[in-house]
């Protein structure tokens, strides 16, 4: 059945103007109007691993709302799709963080989302169905065991997180993914805070720590949400009614967080890697895995970022030109230029950038691979697997260290090297 039948059926009116929104690699947002409201739809694509989980969000939705949390009101759902009301404003984070309009609530934000995460931490209780997370490290372990490749660098976060834990703060309802491109904002800040499909019982310092990864910064100049410092949130938060939280905790929940969103990546991408979801985006945020690596490096182990000069690889083979590199980059532009907006313009511009990788990778990968090698043979280790298993069992020496970092920068060099220039 369409999408429109479906919709139809579920409110009992007739649904006209679908039209596919931007966002959302793991759901599928589509806004329509119905009796003249303005409505949006969010559903779980075919093959998802999440399905089934659309009655749940609608049930913290309406706690939300009824703690004082701006959200949007819920019309309908089911096990795999919700509707609710539209509202209106921006999500895109670059615009949030540079156009002159946002300047007013780029100023309230902070206080505005602290304010926000205390109702909810505070006011919100006994959603049935919410899973609980007694053990955020032993989740991050889990996800790492099935990752689907060794990860030294993110087995050396692990070990220094289990190492310097503190004590928890509490136990409430964490909304799990609380930063920008899920809250909508107007011109005076705070719209609505969307996508609750991760939120679960844990430590609320978490969602504090999440707001503050330096993806999700979207290369903003401070800490929280690239427009407020540390100290104000927390401040903020406190004053709004929540539990006190230590800047040192803060910063604990913060490389967590750096921790979990690489761990996401790899997740995404092995979505479309399985076949379950076959996605150009899933398949781009693989290649982000190591971006968040060293934002993870940068806060446990922090040094300069020395990135390598490398020569290009003469072409090999019988080939004519163009070469493979060549190629990729005549695509990449003819992609660039096609006359696309919305989320086609959007994927474009993913698919433009995923070219661009392997042109760099097929440049540069076969020095950077002798590079590794050496570097791998200079710790004494047989290979990545070999290195990860040995930092899972408390190897972190100042030698090995330094090898993740110099490999973690290798990988970015051809995934994205804009992030090596800080």
């Amino acid at each position: 059945m369409e999408l429109t039948e479906q919709l139809s059926d579920l409110l009992g009116w007739p649904v006209a103007d679908l039209d596919r929104m931007l966002g959302g690699a793991s759901r599928e947002t589509w806004s329509f109007t119905a009796r003249g409201r303005e409505l949006v739809a969010r559903r779980d694509p075919p093959g998802a691993p999440r399905g089934g989980t659309m009655a749940l969000e609608a049930a913290l939705l309406q706690a939300a709302r009824q703690a004082g949390v701006p959200v949007p009101e819920v019309l309908a759902r089911t096990g795999d799709m919700l509707v609710m009301e539209r509202l209106h404003g921006e999500t895109i984070a670059r615009r949030i963080l540079r156009d002159g309009e946002y300047a007013s609530a780029r100023a309230a934000l902070t206080g505005q989302c602290a304010t926000a995460l205390a109702r909810l931490h505070t006011g919100v209780h006994g959603v049935p169905g919410l899973p609980a997370e007694p053990d955020p490290l032993a989740t991050l372990r889990d996800l790492l065991d099935v990752a689907g490749g060794p990860h030294p660098a993110l087995e050396l976060g692990l070990l220094r997180l289990a190492r310097d834990r503190p004590p928890p703060t509490g136990t409430a309802v964490v909304h799990g993914d609380f930063r920008l491109g899920n809250l909508m904002v107007g011109a005076a800040g705070l719209v609505g805070v969307l996508d609750w499909e991760l939120a679960h019982l844990g430590d609320p310092a978490e969602d504090l720590g999440w707001l503050c990864v330096r993806s999700w910064r979207f290369g903003g100049p401070l800490p929280v949400a690239g427009v407020g410092t540390y100290t104000d949130l927390l401040d903020a938060y406190a004053a709004a009614g929540g539990t006190p939280v230590s800047a040192a905790t803060l910063r604990w929940w913060e490389a967590y967080g750096t921790l979990r969103w690489a761990l996401l990546c790899t997740r995404q991408a092995a979505a479309h890697l399985s076949g379950a979801v076959r996605s150009v985006e899933l398949a781009a945020i693989g290649r982000r895995t190591c971006e968040v690596e060293l934002d993870l490096l940068d806060l446990i182990a922090p040094a300069p970022i020395t990135a390598p000069r490398l020569d290009p690889a003469p072409p090999a083979g019988p080939h004519d030109r163009p070469t493979a590199a060549e190629l990729a980059a005549a695509v990449g532009e003819w992609i660039a230029g096609l006359p696309l907006t919305g989320r086609d313009a959007f994927l474009a511009r993913v698919a433009g950038n995923v070219l661009g990788t392997v042109q760099r990778e097929l440049a540069l990968g076969p020095e950077l691979a002798r590079r590794h090698q050496a570097r791998l043979a200079g710790l004494g280790v047989t290979g990545d697997v070999d290195l990860a298993a040995q930092v899972r069992a408390g190897r972190d020496d100042e030698a090995t260290v330094a090898a993740i970092r110099d490999s973690v920068v290798d990988k970015l060099v051809v995934a994205d090297p804009k992030q090596l220039s800080r």
